[in-house]
């Protein structure tokens, strides 16, 4: 039985990530967190060694805020996604040995206010390659500002244009299982050169292992 599930290209990215935030974590779980976190860790070391809190816009599943808290900061994540944020707090919930504070709220990063100010921003995994428009990277980064104390830095990661020009993205085909689901992701990045962005037209499908039900679905996310 397959189910299908096509997303158009109007179709807000919030209800798109209601169905891919149930594999994110199986897609990615080949990602080195570790390694990214350690990577933030020492940058903030070097440029702001006496910081203790962080704000993370677009905190995801809250795989990097948990470990960023296991090296004793506190952390405040924001995230758009309900589905997200909900994995994110069952995490928060598994994890005892958390030496910082971890923290997480629903929000969009470019409207969200909380009343506290941070040593530390970040924005991990291209989330402000998301924010498509000039007016909406201002507003993501108005929000850094906004919540940052005098003296706090803002770390970020973006596509870096020139080099997306000279290595052109290309179609992709990743698949990662459990003991419950088999999924199967077909990436076909299309790009606009003029406009600066890339979208990337996935074709996912989810194989029941114990039924062998497939789900498919088409998410498509544009990336400046």
């Amino acid at each position: 039985m397959i189910e299908n599930q096509t997303r158009d290209n109007t179709q807000n990215k919030q209800e798109v990530f209601a169905d891919y935030a149930r594999y994110y974590d199986l897609l990615y779980r080949d990602k080195d967190y570790q390694a990214e976190a350690e990577y933030v860790a020492g940058l903030i070391r070097k440029f702001h060694p006496t910081a203790q809190n962080i704000l993370e816009l677009g905190s995801g599943t809250g795989i990097h805020a948990s470990l960023l808290s296991e090296k004793g900061y506190s952390i405040d994540g924001v995230e758009r996604s309900p589905e997200m944020l909900a994995r994110s707090l069952s995490l928060k919930e598994r994890i005892k040995s958390a030496q910082g504070q971890l923290n997480f709220h629903h929000g969009d990063i470019r409207e969200i206010r909380l009343d506290k100010s941070f040593d530390v921003v970040i924005s991990l995994f291209h989330v402000i390659s998301y924010q498509t428009t000039n007016k909406d990277v201002a507003a993501a980064f108005k929000t850094a500002r906004y919540h940052l104390k005098p003296g706090g830095i803002f770390i970020f990661d973006i596509w870096y244009g020139p080099a997306v020009l000279t290595q052109r993205p290309e179609v992709r085909i990743k698949r990662m299982s459990d003991e419950i689901i088999e999924v199967t992701r077909l990436a076909e990045p299309v790009l606009h050169p003029n406009e600066n962005r890339v979208d990337v037209n996935y074709h996912v499908f989810v194989r029941d292992r114990k039924t062998d039900a497939v789900k498919e679905f088409k998410p498509r996310f544009s990336i400046r």
